[in-house]
């Protein structure tokens, strides 16, 4: 390698060296030229007059010849190259015209040769400093190849290193800052599982940009080498092509995303405007005869939910592809199986609405469904959540609550002035006057915590049994969610009032004993 090295710089020094000496060989040649074929221009000139000397002067001009030859002898290099020149001029004239033509001839021959001789070194001198310059650019593009590896494993490393990095910061940073994903109480996602969601993102980011920079690095080693450039060339367009494609697409769908933006933009606006009278109406600030403030927020939802839909229809034909057939027919797919799959849904949503608008109950009331007792604590367009006095949560769809019977023990209680009726049976004998058992239980109510002094509690009596008398003790209440307690107090006053006045709970029950049968005699008739 360092011979073809050294050869080939020897090569280029003679390329560099030979234009300087072309001209000078140039000159030479056509002066050489020049002087061959002088004679022959004589010779064949017809143009020149040439006067032949008489018979008996053929002595005196031998003479003179010669006796200008010795005197050529004496003079310079100049005149002796114009007597030769005239000699051969005057020998020419008497030689035929096939000798003068192979003389030509020779000439050209000879000068043939040397122009050859000058093109087969010139080409060895190319073929050599052809070769040379492979071998080294050969080398230059595999040191280049080398470089691009080396770069790359430096660039992956450095990328390792980053993702790395982030990673770690994502992780300390989650620890403090990320809070749990819940919705309402019900708690969904961890903070721990949010920091292993974000890795594992950021571990498929770092995978992508790996084998972004391989496939870049693939096509740029072999673009060095002639073989496979055009392999480079097929993997740099396999990018390339969708990049080109996808910008002139974004490019020309930029009038569409400004549409779309403004139909946006004017429906937040006014889903804004809606969201203020929203409020000033639950604040009571806005009031509208007939209209409740408990119906704002679902109404609010309504309408939302209204304007989604006719904000999509409206922005739908502007969306790429929307004119496709398998757009289409994918819309038209998920319309057919959201209508065959969500009747139920669309049943309870509707329900959910007649609800709103009936308002058998709010939030934070003390309702009883069926046999079901307990406070709301969740009204959705599909259900409705009670939380019962054991911290049991019970939910029913709407279609059910609908068509079920719903008792409302908050509305008393905070509409009417005299609040909830809480009331209590009991059993007395007739040998215990009324007014007294009248008397006790009305003491009993009246020490009973979150019962009212007025209006005071009074008694009834809802039935005369055989042995006994119904009487039922009615006490008024606003404090609903006391009930159970209230309850379980003022059984426990019942029980001290008439304990202390010496007369017992228990009431009086009477049995009729009839005597046996005879037994029956064997062979007896009846």
């Amino acid at each position: 390698m360092q011979f073809r090295l050294t050869r080939g710089m020897f090569c280029m020094v003679l390329i560099v060296i030979l234009p300087f000496m072309a001209p000078a060989q140039d000159s030479s040649a056509a002066s050489q030229a020049a002087g061959s074929e002088a004679p022959v221009e004589l010779q064949s000139n017809p143009a020149l007059p040439v006067e032949l000397p008489p018979p008996g002067a053929g002595v005196q001009a031998t003479g003179v010849q010669a006796t200008d030859t010795q005197t050529a002898d004496t003079q310079a290099a100049g005149a002796q190259a114009t007597g030769v020149q005239a000699t051969g001029a005057q020998a020419a004239d008497t030689q035929p015209a096939g000798a003068q033509a192979t003389g030509v001839q020779a000439a050209d021959t000879q000068a043939a040769a040397e122009d050859d001789s000058q093109d087969s070194l010139t080409e060895e001198i190319q073929e050599e400093l052809a070769q040379g310059t492979m071998h080294l650019a050969l080398a230059v593009r595999l040191g280049i190849a080398g470089a691009i590896v080396f770069l790359q494993i430096i660039l992956i490393y450095a990328v390792h290193l980053l993702f790395k990095w982030f990673a770690a910061r994502v992780s300390s940073y989650g620890e403090t800052h990320f809070k749990p994903f819940k919705i309402k109480k019900i708690q969904l996602v961890h903070p721990r599982q949010i920091i292993s969601i974000c890795n594992f993102f950021i571990k498929i980011m770092h995978y992508v940009v790996m084998i972004f920079q391989f496939y870049l690095t693939i096509p740029m080693i072999f673009s060095q080498f002639e073989p496979t450039r055009n392999l480079a060339s097929t993997l740099f367009s396999w990018i390339l092509t969708p990049l080109k494609r996808f910008a002139f697409d974004i490019f020309n769908y930029i009038p569409n995303l400004i549409t779309i933006l403004l139909i946006v933009l004017i429906m937040r606006y006014i889903l804004r405007a809606l969201k203020f009278f929203t409020g000033q109406i639950q604040k009571g600030k806005l009031l509208i005869p007939g209209f409740y403030a408990d119906w704002a927020r679902p109404t609010y939802n309504i309408l939302r939910a209204l304007l989604y839909a006719f904000t999509i229809a409206i922005v739908y034909p502007y969306l790429p592809g929307s004119d496709s057939a398998v757009f289409q027919g994918v819309s038209v797919f998920i319309g057919i199986i959201f209508s065959l799959g969500s009747s139920s849904a669309i049943g309870n949503l509707v329900a959910g609405m007649v609800i709103t608008y009936m308002r058998p109950f709010k939030i934070g009331d003390r309702i009883k469904i069926n046999d079901t007792t307990g406070f709301v604590i969740e009204k959705s367009p599909i259900v409705v959540r009670v939380k019962t006095h054991k911290n049991e949560y019970v939910t029913f769809p709407n279609m059910m609550v609908l068509t079920s019977s719903i008792v409302n023990y908050h509305t008393s209680s905070s509409e009417d002035e005299e609040g909830l009726i809480i009331h209590v049976e009991m059993t007395m004998g007739y040998a215990v006057p009324w007014p007294q058992v009248h008397e006790l239980l009305i003491a009993a109510a009246l020490k009973t915590a979150h019962i009212q002094q007025t209006p005071k509690p009074y008694v009834l009596q809802t039935a005369l049994d055989d042995y006994y008398c119904r009487y039922q003790i009615n006490a008024y209440t606003r404090d609903v969610d006391m009930i159970p307690a209230i309850y379980s107090e003022l059984r426990q006053n019942i029980q001290d009032y008439f304990k202390e006045a010496g007369i017992s709970l228990t009431a009086p029950a009477y049995q009729i004993r009839l005597p046996p049968e005879p037994p029956i005699k064997q062979g007896e008739n009846f």
